[in-house]
Order: C-alpha cells, then sequence, then structure tokens
C-alpha cells in the first residue's frame, strides 16, 4: 500500500487549499439564505442547540495527528449518547430527528462544515474525518487505516462518501480505506486531483439534489 505522505505534490496542495477556500466562501454565500430556515426547522422539531460540535481527527502525519472541533447543523435528538457513550450510526436509527432525516439525505447538515474548510481543518474533498474515541481502535483493527491521511485534510465529500455514505459498522468504514488510498493517488498531479475532485463534487450534488444520502 502506498504512503501519501511520499507521493502528494505539493504544488497540487497548494492549488487545492486555493479551490477549498474559494468554493467555500462561494459555497457560503450561495447557502446562506438556507441557514435560517434550517435553524427554525430544527428549534421547531426538537429541543437543544442548532449547531453540534464534534471532536475529529483531522490530517495525520507519522509524528503527530491534528484534532479539530467540526460543526455540523444538529440532526440527533439533544445528548443522544449520554446513555449509550459513543457510538456508530444506524440505519434508521431512532436518535436522528425528523428534520433531521431530512438533512442527511440532503447532506444539508453538513453545509456549516465550509466553516471549518476556510478554518483550515478540512477540505471539500478527502477522507472522511473520523472521531478520536474510534480512531485508535480503527488503527488497530484496519491495516493501513491511518496511513490514508498522511498529508491529507479530511473532506466534507470525498470519494468513499459518496460510494458508500454514513459508516454504521467497522466493516464499513474498511471498505472505505481502498477509496481513501485510491483518492490519495490522484494528488500526484494537478491535472488529477482536479478532475477526481470536480467528479466527486459533481456525484455530491446529485446525492444532494436527490436525497441520496444517509
Amino acid at each position: 500500500m502506498m504512503d501519501s505522505h511520499y507521493t502528494i505534490n505539493q504544488p497540487t496542495i497548494r492549488a487545492k487549499r486555493t479551490f477549498d477556500v474559494s468554493f467555500s466562501l462561494i459555497g457560503l454565500l450561495l447557502t446562506l439564505p438556507l441557514f435560517p430556515l434550517i435553524a427554525l426547522a430544527i428549534k421547531l422539531n426538537s429541543k437543544g442547540p442548532i449547531f453540534y460540535r464534534q471532536l475529529r481527527v483531522g490530517k495525520a502525519m507519522p509524528d503527530q495527528v491534528h484534532v479539530f472541533e467540526m460543526i455540523k447543523f444538529r440532526s440527533m435528538v439533544q445528548d443522544a449518547e449520554v446513555t449509550t457513550g459513543a457510538t456508530l450510526a444506524t440505519k434508521d436509527d431512532t436518535r436522528v430527528t425528523l428534520v433531521g432525516r431530512f438533512l442527511r439525505k440532503t447532506r444539508l447538515d453538513e453545509l456549516p462544515q465550509f466553516i471549518n474548510v476556510l478554518k483550515g481543518d478540512m477540505s471539500l474533498v478527502g477522507p472522511r474525518p473520523e472521531r478520536p474515541t474510534f480512531y485508535n481502535k480503527l488503527e488497530h483493527e484496519i491495516p493501513y487505516f491511518s496511513e490514508r491521511t498522511y498529508g491529507v485534510l479530511p473532506g466534507i465529500t470525498g470519494l468513499a462518501q459518496v460510494n458508500q455514505g454514513y459508516d454504521t459498522c467497522i466493516d464499513d468504514v474498511r471498505s472505505k480505506v481502498g477509496f481513501d488510498h485510491s483518492y490519495a493517488l490522484s494528488l500526484r498531479s494537478i491535472s488529477s486531483w482536479l478532475r477526481t475532485d470536480l467528479s466527486i463534487l459533481l456525484m455530491t450534488i446529485k446525492v444532494m439534489l436527490f436525497a441520496r444520502g444517509q
């Protein structure tokens, strides 16, 4: 398995960052009118905050791992994990609210992550950031799991996300690792990266428009 830390093209990383900032600003400007409508729907549907913040593991390097606070529109009931602790989502998860189910299917719950991209914690496209609670377990159980983000920022969307959706078990995560490594290979050149990112973004738009999210 390749080590993306040694194969990523640095001019590509710079071009990708410029692309991320530019299109995140555009994305925020275009979707900002939806924010108050989504906020109102969340508040009318269930008690709790509008936004949900959660620690996630970001870009990893052999000597350190970056952890950041990811922000989303809340799609679950308040304090969903108070009694169960950290758990993976399941199909037809009863913790997901009615409004939250719609937000997840259309991926509108991810819109606040444009802010994470502007802060430099995330990219528009990349591997899905995992929770620190699960990270060590997954690293021990799945070969080359941590290497999938060596030098690569996690993304709002990605090759694994558009092909598979949310993780409901460790086997789902295991199958995503191959997608993540394949994506890292596309960062070897600017042309390869641009074709891949544009393709993934187009697939993401289709998921949103046709409510094919989970």
